[in-house]
């Protein structure tokens, strides 16, 4: 039996006095670190285990632990000498000490701190050993220093949540002996991308199940999360980042629930939860009424943008007109009708930061999607807000965040300024100079030495924080737009070294942001980038990071149990298609494979079943013409890269391995090629272009 039988709590000052136990004696705080939170540098037990040792002279009554948490709960494993427990506290942000009295034992003293078998690893700042002193509880500063070592985390592995389907997604065909060249190799490859894509798809369609299970047996609709918010739907977190990504699984692996339970979610939220014109609210199921007795437009207008900007873009990258991006339109059309905030270059909906980087996004691409100028003329307004006014981001803000929701603004500029270089050339000239500021000043403070970004800067000292952002992708995505629409070579540069840099180094979770999240954003921003930088060392990153992603997957088909399972399912799918090159199945099967790879000119694809399976292999096609209608497929948040796509009106060859084949157009590839598998079999397919007279 552990010798201790008390966990006691101090949340007020770090000079509180706590009755029973005596008073510090010892500490040793966490000096360096890649992993900041609150300003505080910390241990993160996922990736180490602390050895703390004290030769403080008095005997020691209690351990206490800098204990940090995200609004979450987490765990520890403490072992001092042989007696053991597990620690676990949290639902709150930021630090509080957790106190843990033991039998008065005098030093030398070695207190062991490691992850747990189960839940979050806990993040510690520092650690303080308590004296039976006379002065109860005093954790003013101690009197001498302990000493720690740290050594790499040893996480016991989560179970594996689908091992049945282990063997289908390991299982490699048995290829004749020796060293495979030119096609064959490519060949190989796409039928390794066949197996992941196929465990993918299957995870992401778990993934809907789980949630679906969990739906408001009333409503329809899906929680917040499966903790404290259960109770709640709303448009920043379940309609914007869970929902839209259970729509895009749907729309790839199972058509009848997407016309069925998914448009249905669509029609509850579209009528139920309005209540500012077409603007919705959140919505509480205990009381089948809106969480808050009275509207807040502030609320609703972030609610709404999020949900636009996360979720409905996306679904209409890859859907087109739908009654998703109908929806779309029309929450942006009241956003601004109800705009409030007045300013010398027009009302606007707000002054958050974040929700403003959202509406920049959606009104340049609505106008490229609506043809209408309104969203131009909307998005300009915010443009000149932050561009022209005394809200400029690196020049005017005493801080300057690239982490998640800051970010925005980084990429709303430049979006705007692509639109305004075609269709407002003369906005595109008064903006040049300030956004390029904004741009200059992030590559000269916020990167650290090998191009990632720090989650904030202070721009006018010049200064960071110590700890980095998953987001860095998606700020460098909008600096390679702006780099495109004016050809400056140092930000193409810029995305070279920090793709050329992704590697073991930056393996796990070093972000602030620790969940799985945060692997999602940094895998997707990676992808983003490298679809236009094709740099070697990249494809190995996105594959160690993605099943680190996977491996957070419970058996149930939830991942965290929060509205960021979402993002899990969107970063898979983006994955998926770079795995298969856009190339997809219908219908979806669990046991139906695809995979593809470019070998030069050629697309290779590698088709298998366990069964015997006919359906249609649809190709990809230039979404981001034909879907939005842009006029250049630049980088942007939450899009789906374009991989093999096939232009509709050009002739392709195809060759099957039988030797069948033929010419085909590209209308017939996007529509779908009849494709019928044997049990077990490969089929091998390759396609090119073919020229015509005029090249």
């Amino acid at each position: 039996m552990p010798r201790w039988c008390l966990l006691l709590l101090v949340t007020s000052t770090i000079g509180a006095a706590l009755p029973g136990v005596g008073s510090a004696t010892a500490w040793v705080r966490c000096q360096q670190s890649a992993q900041v939170y609150a300003e505080r540098n910390y241990w993160w037990l996922g990736e180490v285990t602390l050895q703390v040792h004290c030769d403080a002279p008095e005997r020691i009554v209690a351990v206490a632990l800098l204990w940090g948490a995200k609004q979450d709960d987490r765990a520890a494993r403490l072992a001092i000498g042989r007696d053991q427990q597990v620690v676990r506290h949290g639902g709150y942000d930021g630090y509080e000490w957790v106190i843990m009295p033991i039998g008065p034992t005098t030093a030398p003293l070695l207190c062991t701190l490691s992850a747990p078998t189960e839940g979050k690893p806990a993040f510690i700042a520092e650690v303080r050993f308590l004296s039976d002193s006379s002065a109860d509880g005093d954790l003013a500063a101690p009197r001498h220093l302990a000493s720690v070592t740290t050594a790499a985390a040893v996480v016991p592995p989560r179970p594996d949540a689908f091992p049945a389907m282990r063997p289908r997604w390991d299982r490699v065909p048995v290829y004749p002996e020796g060293q495979p060249g030119g096609a064959e190799s490519a060949f190989r490859a796409a039928e390794r991308h066949s197996r992941l894509a196929s465990e993918g798809l299957y995870r992401c369609r778990r993934y809907v199940d789980g949630w679906l299970a969990q739906a408001d047996p009333v409503s329809g609709l899906i929680p917040r999360n499966l903790g404290d918010s259960r109770d709640l739907w709303n448009g920043r977190d379940s309609a914007a980042d869970n929902y839209p990504f259970m729509v895009l699984t749907c729309a790839l692996t199972d058509r009848a629930l997407l016309d069925g339970r998914m448009r249905a979610i669509l029609a509850t939220e579209r009528a139920l939860t309005r209540r500012l014109d077409r603007l919705g609210d959140q919505w509480r199921f205990s009381t089948q009424s809106f969480w808050y007795p009275q509207p807040d437009p502030e609320r609703m207008v972030f609610d709404n943008a999020e949900y636009v900007k996360d979720g409905l873009i996306p679904l209409t990258e890859w859907l087109g007109p739908s009654p998703w991006s109908d929806r779309m339109v029309e929450l942006v059309e009241d956003i601004w009708k109800n705009a409030a905030v007045a300013t010398r270059f027009g009302t606007i909906p707000t002054q958050t930061l974040e929700v403003n980087g959202d509406l920049m996004q959606s009104c340049a691409r609505l106008y490229w999607f609506t043809g209408q100028g309104k969203f131009l003329d909307w998005g300009i307004r915010l443009g000149d807000y932050y561009l022209l006014g005394d809200h400029h981001p690196s020049r005017d803000l005493a801080q300057l965040r690239f982490a998640d929701h800051d970010c925005e603004v980084i990429n709303g500029l430049s979006e705007l300024y692509l639109a305004c270089a075609y269709a407002r050339p003369a906005k595109r000239e008064q903006w040049r100079a300030p956004l390029h500021e904004l741009y200059r000043c992030m590559l000269a403070v916020g990167r650290n030495p090998d191009g990632l970004l720090w989650t904030s800067i202070d721009p006018r000292a010049g200064t960071h924080a110590a700890s980095l952002c998953d987001t860095w992708g998606y700020n460098y995505d909008g600096l390679l737009t702006a780099g495109l629409v004016d050809g400056v070579p140092e930000y193409r540069a810029a995305v070279r070294h920090v793709l050329s840099n992704l590697g073991p180094r930056y393996h796990g979770r070093p972000w602030a942001d620790t969940s799985q999240d945060g692997i999602a954003d940094s895998v997707e921003g990676a992808l983003n980038l490298y679809n236009r930088e094709r740099l070697p060392n990249v494809p190995a990153y996105l594959d160690h990071q993605t099943r680190e992603m996977w491996n957070a997957q419970q058996p149930d088909g939830t991942i965290e149990r929060w509205h960021g399972d979402g993002n899990f399912a969107r970063t898979t799918i983006m994955v998926t298609l770079w795995r298969t090159q856009g190339l997809h199945l219908e219908p979806w099967r669990d046991d139906v494979r695809v995979g593809a790879v470019l070998d030069g000119d050629t697309l290779r694809v590698s088709l298998s079943a366990d069964a015997p399976w006919s359906g249609r292999l649809l190709f990809d096609r230039p979404r981001h013409s034909e879907n939005l209608h842009l006029p250049v497929d630049y980088p942007r948040i939450n899009q789906f890269p374009e991989w093999f796509t096939a232009q509709r009106d050009a002739r392709y060859q195809l060759d099957w391995w039988d030797g069948s084949g033929g010419t085909r157009t590209g209308s017939e590839l996007v529509d779908g090629l009849p494709v019928t598998l044997t049990a077990g079999g490969e089929r091998r397919l390759s396609v090119w272009r073919r020229q015509t007279p005029n090249g």
